[in-house]
């Protein structure tokens, strides 16, 4: 029964990974900064779209709404699955919502639309946490806050709040779930490489002063 239960969810997997794909996929960052009509987020600092390089347009209002933006695209992905799926399958509405959020990740980092160049996936990282499990998406800013607060390092911060988030699931018994972010945790650290590199060689721009144009 649950054998054939499975088999004829099979489609539904791939629509829910290509729905939380499109959902992540939504450029907030360059969206916005084009209505608030600054210069192409693409073509200043990082070249990155997400809310870092959009701070370094001096819009703070800006960078929030994009920081807000990521973070809610994916946690629609995975909240409308649930929505869609939940009460009729229960158990398999959260299993479909993993995919979504996957989707959803990879989205942001490979938006189709910009010839998949994206983000580096925090804020998209911690919405997907909020929607599946929001005790540790609140551990991970904590964590955040006081790695950023004792190192005033933004980058080393989601390094370090990501690798944490795996474990801190699979304590919790979100067995699947922590093997999902397992695997979003090394995407995230790949996306970082370049942090990781100058944080090593000491040159890694520290919160509150000027980032290097790699950040």
């Amino acid at each position: 029964m649950l054998q054939s239960l499975q088999l004829s969810l099979l489609p539904a997997y791939g629509l829910v990974f290509i729905f939380g794909y499109l959902c992540g996929s939504i450029p907030f960052g360059l969206i916005l900064t084009r209505l608030a009509g600054t210069q192409d987020i693409r073509s200043i600092g990082s070249g990155n779209i997400g809310a870092t390089n959009v701070l370094r347009t001096g819009r703070k209002g800006l960078a929030a709404a994009t920081l807000i933006g990521d973070a809610l695209k994916g946690a629609a992905a995975v909240l409308v699955v649930y929505w869609y799926y939940g009460p009729e399958y229960q158990y398999y509405g959260h299993e479909l919502a993993l995919p979504a959020a996957l989707g959803a990740f990879l989205g942001h980092l490979f938006p189709v639309w910009l010839k998949f160049k994206g983000g580096k996936g925090v804020a998209t990282y911690i919405g997907l946490l909020a929607a599946l499990a929001w005790p540790v998406a609140i551990a991970f800013c904590l964590v955040w806050l006081a790695v950023a607060a004792l190192t005033r390092y933004s980058s080393l911060a989601a390094l370090v709040a990501s690798a944490a988030a795996p474990p801190a699931l699979w304590l919790l018994g979100y067995r699947p779930d922590g093997e999902l972010f397992a695997l979003l945790t090394a995407l995230l650290w790949i996306m970082h490489r370049a942090n990781i590199v100058r944080l090593i060689k000491g040159v890694e721009g520290k919160i509150g002063r000027a980032a290097s144009s790699g950040a």
